[in-house]
């Protein structure tokens, strides 16, 4: 069993090439191991490409015969873009399977490991378990729910603000920090902002990191009553991401035309009871456009309203050394809580540092 933990660790690790390009895929890493000896790796590296075991068993080639193959989830028996992966592995000769997690997807659910099982292949299910779903947060939740994984970022003060009153918010947090919110983004398939944020820092949301552009998300941003400008930067830059804006139904058709003009694509959704967008229809939407995950980047109106609608699933506080004070822009808007035991909690998964700045990643409690 160490050693089969071993083998599914290095799994883990090759999997984790593939994060942020695989969507609306999971992210998934295999081990061809025989005599206790590495014969061959692969991971899946892009949607629409063969999957991790079809690599590594290519790789292996005929030394793949009587050996072990780990594969940090299960195996699947349907075909999709690419063939069933358990038809390549009957074809190699592998004998013997061990899978970290099971497909929570209903196409597979339990019937790959099944039919590798029933072709006399010894199979051995659940080996780091916890680490495999953790790797795959995004997928499971949108095979499941048809939503995707909400991931609140802020970059905020030791007091909680945001910005200064006059909404100026730019370095805050330092030099690294920010590096880590453009690996962030490129390894999301969408970021939002709220109309409030968009208009008073004019932002590219981008992907933006050293040597290379970066994979940029989709733009999306919460524009009830189109305000956005059709000059806006994340309209006028070279970017092939498309910007999406969301607003209610009764709108200014001039507005929504002159947006069209300039490349946006207009998504228009119902109102809640107090007037303002229904968070779960645009998150419904972007889950039908293949969006695994959506990074929620404010201001304090729109991280306010996906707590109250109890939306996030996962807190990303970068928190810098400094104090703006009272008259400061705060991390959320009200939330009308009666009873401190009503207050979102989280449970915090890591706290890294990052210069002077400190980062706190917590997954939120239901």
């Amino acid at each position: 069993m160490t050693d089969d933990r071993a083998w599914m660790q290095l799994a883990i690790r090759e999997a984790k090439k593939g994060l942020g390009r695989t969507s609306p895929n999971p992210c998934v890493g295999a081990v061809v191991v025989k005599n206790n000896r590495l014969i061959a790796t692969g991971f899946h590296a892009k949607a629409g490409t063969p999957h991790a075991e079809v690599h590594a068993l290519r790789a292996a080639g005929i030394k793949a015969r009587g050996a072990t193959i780990y594969v940090t989830l299960e195996p699947c028996n349907h075909t999709g873009k690419t063939p069933p992966c358990t038809q390549a592995i009957f074809a190699s000769g592998i004998t013997r399977v061990v899978v970290g997690m099971l497909d929570p997807n209903p196409l597979v659910a339990g019937g790959g490991c099944k039919i590798l099982a029933d072709h006399g292949l010894e199979v051995m299910q659940g080996v780091l378990a916890e680490e495999c779903w953790r790797l795959n947060r995004p997928f499971i939740k949108h095979v499941t729910t048809g939503f995707p994984w909400v991931i609140m970022k802020a970059g905020m003060s030791l007091d909680g603000r945001l910005a200064l009153g006059s909404g100026q918010s730019a370095w805050i947090t330092n030099e690294q920090s920010r590096c880590q919110v453009h690996r962030l983004r490129a390894r999301v398939d969408a970021i939002l902002i709220g109309s409030g944020t968009a208009l008073a820092d004019d932002p590219s949301l981008t992907t933006r990191l050293s040597g290379r552009r970066g994979q940029d998300p989709l733009r999306v941003i919460l524009d009830t009553s189109l305000r956005l400008p059709p000059i806006a930067r994340m309209l006028q830059q070279a970017s092939s991401a498309p910007t999406w804006i969301f607003c209610g139904p009764d709108v200014d058709v001039k507005r929504a035309e002159a947006l069209v003009g300039a490349g946006a694509v207009i998504k228009q959704v119902r109102l809640d009871g107090a007037g303002q967008l229904d968070l779960a229809a645009v998150l419904c939407e972007l889950g039908r456009a293949q969006c695994t995950s959506v990074l929620v980047e404010g201001g304090s109106q729109v991280h306010g309203a996906f707590l109250r609608a109890n939306l996030v699933d996962e807190v990303q506080i970068f928190v810098a050394p400094i104090f703006i004070g009272a008259d400061g822009v705060p991390l959320l808007d009200t939330l009308g809580l009666k009873n401190v035991a009503d207050a979102p909690r989280f449970t915090t998964s890591r706290v890294r540092r990052f210069g002077n700045d400190v980062l706190i990643e917590g997954l939120v409690e239901r």
